[in-house]
């Protein structure tokens, strides 16, 4: 073979070396990863190719599939969808998914490895979906909607003992259903949701996080108590009324000229929600103890997975003395998402050891055997036994003869504590009204709920934890422990 023939020869052997190792590598290691690409075609075809399975509440489905006329042969059907997206999420034909439906979508779709028999790896056969067990509680679920209706906000409620969801609540809500197929109509029912002022998409229950205002007070009390600045919620404090901010000529002062908040004990403190009082017991504390102890809920933790992650609570870092006293009354740049306030009153309720939240009870086959089954974690302990008793006795006086009257429920033993937490330029914004409460029945079983108000359509100057959400709360926490 002359010389020019040969080095043909081997540029076009080179060509068929390189190209079947490209083939194989496409094949072989880059396969899965086109496969599951969302931008394939395929894969969107495959996914609604037949029934997935079902998301449920008390052992009920709230999803469903219906069939198509189009290449998309099923799209999603919701149950309810308005009451339950906050927990389901969606599963669109066009636009994706979200939340649980797309935390598990390969089970829900049959493409989990799990779901596959040996016969269905031969035949290269899609198993039948899984579905998704949660710990949602129906009635409590209905409570918190019904009663937050119109009201922009959300509430959650969570079993202390184990750290199960019962409600996550957040309204103004959506449909899901409304745009789980790909026709006209699907699409601009996604627009109307998008072009919503009030943002019904966001998992407010998860994802708002707001100055939590005087609900935040329990953790400053509980950092006062675990730090031994004060032996009990009955000991006397060291607290002015009015309170001058350190280092600045601002006087804070209480809600109420009336209430007895100089040197008043934790107990009435609560009670009367006195500012003066824990501005001052805040920065007595300094920022870095306030911060360990909001930490030990779970603030400034970025991770916490539900298994849907949560938002981000903060307890801000960098401050000066009259900003930690702010602090300390749950103002200045305090973050707190409902979960991050319901996991407080959790751990109070549950003798100062905190849970993780979880959302899903089981996962199971198509056939309903259990393929995983997270059993309840604990997030670590945020306070001594002892001091979780002593703050659960003061939000029952809060309860029983303070600001949350209204969370009242005959056979039950409630605590609470309100909270009416400022914003906007000069505090103009109409406040946000909250409440955290726990609550026990003579079994022992315990509730613990937060509520968030973010915007009611009442008047400024009727603005309250108690009257707005604690009734909230009220419904929920009955219905938990009917």
């Amino acid at each position: 073979m002359n010389k020019p023939l040969r080095r043909v020869s081997v540029f076009c052997l080179t060509l068929i070396v390189a190209l079947m190792g490209w083939v194989t590598w496409i094949q072989g290691v880059k396969a899965d990863a086109y496969r599951s690409d969302p931008h394939n075609p395929r894969v969107t075809i495959g996914k609604y190719a037949a029934p997935m399975g079902n998301i449920l509440i008390d052992g009920q489905p709230v999803t469903g599939s219906a069939k198509t006329s189009g290449s998309l042969r099923y799209k999603r059907t919701y149950t309810d969808g308005s009451l339950y997206a906050p927990v389901t999420g969606f599963s669109s034909q066009v636009y994706g998914s979200t939340q649980l439906e797309a935390l598990y979508g390969d089970l829900l779709d049959g493409t989990d490895s799990r779901l596959q028999s040996p016969a269905d790896a031969l035949s290269r056969k899609r198993p039948k979906g899984g579905d998704v067990a949660t710990t949602i509680d129906a009635s409590v679920q209905k409570a918190g909607y019904k009663a937050l209706g119109d009201k922009k906000g959300a509430a959650v409620a969570l079993d202390p003992a184990t750290g199960k969801i019962l409600a996550m609540v957040s309204t103004p809500s959506y449909d899901p259903g409304k745009f789980a197929g790909s026709d006209d109509a699907d699409g601009k029912a996604w627009q109307a949701m998008s072009d919503d002022p009030d943002s019904p998409e966001v998992n407010r229950a998860l994802r708002q996080a707001l100055p939590p205002g005087s609900t935040f007070k329990l953790v400053v009390a509980a950092a006062a108590l675990e730090n031994g600045l004060y032996s009990s919620v009955d000991e006397p404090t060291r607290s002015p009324d009015p309170y001058t901010l350190p280092h600045t000529r601002t006087r804070l002062t209480n809600e109420s000229a009336s209430a007895p908040c100089e040197n008043a004990d934790i107990r009435t403190a609560l009670q009367y929600s006195c500012n003066t009082v824990f501005a001052k017991m805040a920065a007595d504390l300094g920022k870095d103890k306030v911060r360990a102890q909001a930490e030990k809920f779970g603030f400034n933790d970025g991770k916490i997975d539900t298994p849907v992650r949560t938002g981000k609570s903060v307890y801000p870092k960098d401050m000066d003395e009259a900003q930690t006293a702010l602090s300390g009354i749950g103002q200045f740049d305090d973050q707190a998402t409902p979960m991050q306030m319901a996991m407080v009153a959790a751990a109070i309720a549950n003798g100062g050891e905190l849970k993780t939240p979880q959302l899903v009870d089981r996962l199971t086959d198509g056939s309903g055997n259990t393929l995983e089954k997270p059993g309840a974690k604990t997030y670590g302990r945020a306070m001594s036994a002892d001091t979780a008793a002593q703050l659960r006795s003061a939000m029952r006086t809060v309860v029983d003869k303070g600001t949350g009257t209204n969370a009242k429920i005959d056979g039950l033993t409630v605590g609470g504590k309100t909270g009416t937490a400022q914003h906007g330029v000069d505090n103009s914004g109409t406040p946000y009204a909250w409440f955290v409460s726990y609550a026990q029945d003579d079994r022992g079983r315990q509730v613990a709920v937060a509520v968030m108000v973010e915007d009611s359509g009442a008047a400024r100057d009727e603005v309250s934890g108690n009257g707005l959400a604690a009734p909230v709360a009220r419904a929920m926490m009955k219905a938990a422990l009917r």
